[in-house]
């Protein structure tokens, strides 16, 4: 993690300029609010996402977290003019990171079950964001666009970010010709989790937070940090691995409070610990 625990739990502290933060009986909503310049994540932006995802992860009480967005375009990807070198004044005071900020190692760092709520197109260094969440829920005045070959450049990160979830051949596909597909086809691809009427956006996007909130919040948050870990662990050890991981999901309060509560044929009441 780029911040500290004592850092980010201090969240509350402090002032995002390009992201309205909302927590509310366990959910984090995090809403891109540059409408202006499309969304384009600029570095200030960049360090405020990571900074509230950090807060997520550090915080037992945040049991999932919901990426949203402003205007007519979620995300237009990277500001290149200000990663260029053209500063923009902004009002944010949230702390420097230790290190460079790397989107798809922060979302892979979360830990806790994250929904992209899509309403509008995704460009470039915007699949970031969606590549990073567990679900995204996308309705269907919303494209998916990587035009980076087109200015002499390549989706690189996105590429990483895009082949955890979309089979190799379809990844390059996109990369190499600069594909825009529509919400339909980026649910056959795996981008998209469901495709959904724009009235009812929020309506499924709170019954999955619903649903998910049916179950242990530990158990979730153990088993992704779980499916994160795997990725650096030799096809050797995973099994002995994931069997200790199992005993440390035993030991949690939620699985006391689980069995408890299937004993006693009743719903269980989660702690997230």
């Amino acid at each position: 993690m780029i911040y500290t625990a004592e850092q980010a739990l201090k969240l509350k502290e402090y002032t995002f300029a390009h992201l309205l933060v909302e927590e509310n009986n366990h959910l984090l909503t995090l809403t891109l609010n540059r409408p202006e310049k499309k969304n384009a994540l600029n570095p200030v932006l960049f360090k405020e996402i990571a900074f509230a995802l950090n807060y997520a992860h550090y915080n037992h009480e945040i049991w999932a977290v919901v990426v949203a967005a402003k205007g007519d375009v979620f995300s237009a990807g990277a500001d290149l003019k200000a990663f260029s070198g053209q500063i923009e004044e902004t009002v944010s005071t949230v702390p420097e990171p230790s290190g460079e900020v790397i989107m798809g190692d922060v979302f892979n760092s979360l830990h806790k079950p994250c929904i992209a709520k899509v309403h509008a197109p995704v460009f470039a260094g915007g699949f970031l964001l969606i590549c990073g969440c567990t679900h995204v829920i996308a309705t269907s005045n919303a494209t998916f666009s990587l035009p980076e070959v087109k200015r002499g450049l390549f989706p690189f990160q996105v590429m990483q970010s895009m082949l955890q979830i979309m089979s190799p051949r379809a990844v390059l596909d996109f990369c190499i010709r600069a594909k825009t597909v529509n919400a339909q086809e980026a649910e056959k691809l795996g981008l998209v989790s469901k495709v959904v009427e724009t009235a009812n956006l929020d309506s499924e996007v709170q019954n999955l937070v619903d649903e998910i909130f049916q179950f242990s919040p530990s158990a979730i948050r153990l088993g992704l940090q779980a499916f994160d870990n795997l990725k650096n662990i030799p096809a050797s050890d995973a099994h002995k691995y994931l069997k200790d991981m199992l005993g440390k999901a035993i030991q949690t309060e939620d699985a006391a409070e689980g069995m408890m509560a299937f004993i006693e044929k009743r719903k269980p009441v989660w702690k997230g610990k």
